[in-house]
This record gives C-alpha cells, structure tokens and sequence, in this order.
C-alpha cells in the first residue's frame, strides 16, 4: 500500500510541474500579430463576410454552410464564426452582441441538457433550424473551436454579461475530455461517436492542436491537458517525418500506449480524400503555427517550414495533394493557401509571405462558405490588438 502511496504522489507531481511549464510557457509569450494587413482592411473582409455567412436574427445567429438547396450549418463553422468575432472584436472590429448571439445559437444546439456538445449539422425545416436524431453526435474539431472562443471571450469581457463564458468553456471542456478524448493515446479522437473497434483510434491530425491543448491546461488548472498537448506534438512530430514534403493525411489511425501510427483508405472515413492533404489536412499549417505564435516552440516551427519549403517549391498551391507531393486537383482554393498565408507570417518566412499576403486581402469567395471563412479567421488572426 506503502508503495502505491508514493507511486500516486510521483504521478501528481509530474502533471504539476507539467501544468506549470506549461502555463509557464504560454502565459510568458504575449500572441504577436503576423501578417501587416491594414486595419480597414481587416474590417472590410470581415464585415463583408458577416453580410454574406452569418444568418439568423434576434437573439442567435449562426454560419451558414449552403449557398444552394436548404440552408444548413455545423458545429464546425459555429467554432469559426465564433473564433473570427471575437478576434476581430479585440480589435475593435465586432461587437459582443454578435458573439452572444452565436454563443446563444450554439448552447440551443446542443446535443442534450446534459451533453453540452454541439450537435454537428443543422438544416432549416418549416423556418427553423434543426437537427435529426442521427444528427446529434458531436464533430471534435467545432467543439475545439468553440472551448477555445469561450476562453478568448472570456478573456476579453472578464465574464461581465449575461453569459458566463468561462463557466460555459468549462462546461464544454469537461465534456470534450469525457467523450472525445481517446482514454489510451489521450489523443482527440474524431467525435463522440467514434467507440467502435474501427473509428475509436480514427484522428484527424488538424485536430491535433497543441496551442488550444496548452491554454486549456493553464485556463482550468487541468495538467491532463498538458499530456494531450505533449501526445498532440509529438505525434505532429511523427506523421511530418513520414515523407519528405511533410504533408499529412486528412485522417490516420493512432493505437495503443505507443501511439503507433496507421493509415487509411479512400472513402473509409468521409470523402475520396481521406488519405492525402485534402480539406480537413489544409487547416494544419493554421493550426501549428498558432502554437509557435504563442509558445514559441521550435518544434511546431520545424513541422511548419517543412510544409512550407514543399510549397515554396510549387508554381501555384492546389487544392489537395498526395503525401507524396503530386496535386491532385488543379484549381486553387483560399481553404489552402490561407492557412500557408498565416503560417508564413507567423514564422518570418520574408519570401513566401510577400508572395501568399494577397491571399489573406483577395476578394472574398462569395458562394463558397469554407474558404471564404477560413480566409477571414486567418485575415483577423493576423490583425494587431489593441492596447
């Protein structure tokens, strides 16, 4: 019993000096601006983004992901939107009011009373905005998003109001550990439906973010976060060995205690792309830099520049490629080269920011919700605060 005694004791202590190097560590680095876009600028996109994607009235609102058929919207574009207001009200940009209201439209939508998850898809039916039984499951990537908003709101009202963001994030963040969290490689699995044998190891590596995972560590006192921040990085570390352009998959699969590393197939988890840098794959430049803006560390820098020396080689950044480096499509599209934009500046590459700023200032997308919005979050996330 002695013996176990100590056992616990040693184990306390190491996540108390992991909590305190880590909030050491992201309380010491002040977030610095990137990219020197104007201010008008800044506030033209978003503005001109709120007109065309934030729908709803009176007392919630919400992103709409359609621009044809019924309108629908995700958790996913709810974490965006509510990321993107409050940046941009640090700036002086957006009004607390709107982000109350996607906050309001977001705690209506959740999976239960009790379950304080966001349901992942909503569509509206007879003037109302709903989701199907099969529906309410939960997406890991928007309920990170949204946590993270709640904590950076919370941040900037100091909880005055009628929404108490930091209970709220809280909240959610209790939830998200319970149920999204992968109990053996302490790992995001890819939502709270994912308990089989065949998804429950299924990760999507723009999941992996290690700078939300720090702040959710030093924000709750919670040094478990500290060891999904260190699992997050060091498997990122991994999959950016695996080939020379250090580009990631969509989805991998990570299993047991040594968080061994599998791949997938074609269609096996959503789309054709599952297994190439597709969609969900292009937000990982974002996701990483945002680590190294606020922590500075070397070893999210190093995934980053491997990225972008592969891109700094391409005439012109498609839509998707093999891990291998070929393209896969040939067209463009903002949902990659706004993230590359972000993540040039944020680590001082002089070259490729100068040849990928005017994708941050370009006109936005006006019937595509994903770059379009992708492109405004990197825009805002690269504005200066005010002081």
């Amino acid at each position: 019993m002695r013996r176990h005694k100590y056992q616990w004791l040693l184990g306390a202590l190491i996540i108390l000096v992991a909590l305190a190097v880590g909030t050491a560590i992201y309380k010491t680095q002040r977030p610095q601006a990137t990219a020197m876009v104007k201010t008008t600028t800044i506030k033209t996109h978003y503005q001109a983004w709120q007109k065309t994607y934030l729908k709803g009235q009176g007392r919630q609102r919400f992103v709409q992901t359609t621009s044809t058929g019924a309108v629908q919207t995700l958790s996913e574009a709810q974490g965006y939107g509510m990321l993107i207001t409050v940046q941009a009200a640090r700036q002086g940009l957006a009004s607390r009011a709107t982000f109350d209201q996607l906050t309001r439209y977001y705690l209506a939508h959740r999976i239960s009373r009790t379950n304080p998850l966001m349901a992942w898809r909503q569509t509206q039916r007879q003037g109302k905005m709903v989701s199907t039984t099969a529906e309410k499951t939960s997406a890991t990537d928007g309920d990170l998003d949204i946590a993270y908003a709640l904590i950076l709101a919370d941040e900037h009202w100091h909880g005055r109001g009628s929404l108490n963001y930091g209970q709220l994030a809280k909240q959610l963040l209790r939830a998200i550990k319970r149920q999204e969290l992968n109990s053996v490689t302490h790992l995001p699995k890819v939502g709270n439906w994912a308990t089989a044998a065949n998804t429950a190891n299924l990760v999507r590596p723009s999941d992996l973010i290690t700078a939300y995972f720090r702040k959710f560590a030093s924000y709750t006192g919670d040094g478990s976060w500290t060891r999904v921040a260190q699992n997050s990085q060091s498997t990122l570390q991994v999959l950016s060995r695996q080939h020379a352009t250090g580009l990631m998959a969509d989805f991998v699969t990570v299993s047991g205690t040594s968080r061994r590393i599998g791949t997938v197939r074609a269609r096996q988890v959503s789309s054709v792309r599952d297994n190439q840098y597709g969609f969900n794959a292009c937000r990982i430049p974002w996701r990483v830099a945002l680590d190294y803006q606020r922590s500075h560390s070397q070893v999210s820098r190093q995934i980053v520049q491997k990225m972008l020396r592969f891109f700094a080689k391409q005439r012109s950044i498609k839509a998707g490629y093999t891990l291998t480096g070929k393209a896969t499509v040939a067209y463009t599209n903002q949902a990659f080269t706004a993230p590359l934009a972000y993540a040039a500046q944020t680590i001082g590459d002089q070259n490729l920011s100068r040849q990928y700023v005017q994708t941050l200032t370009a006109a936005l997308p006006t019937k595509d919700y994903y770059p379009a919005t992708l492109q405004t979050l990197m825009l805002v996330q690269s504005g200066r605060l005010k002081r």
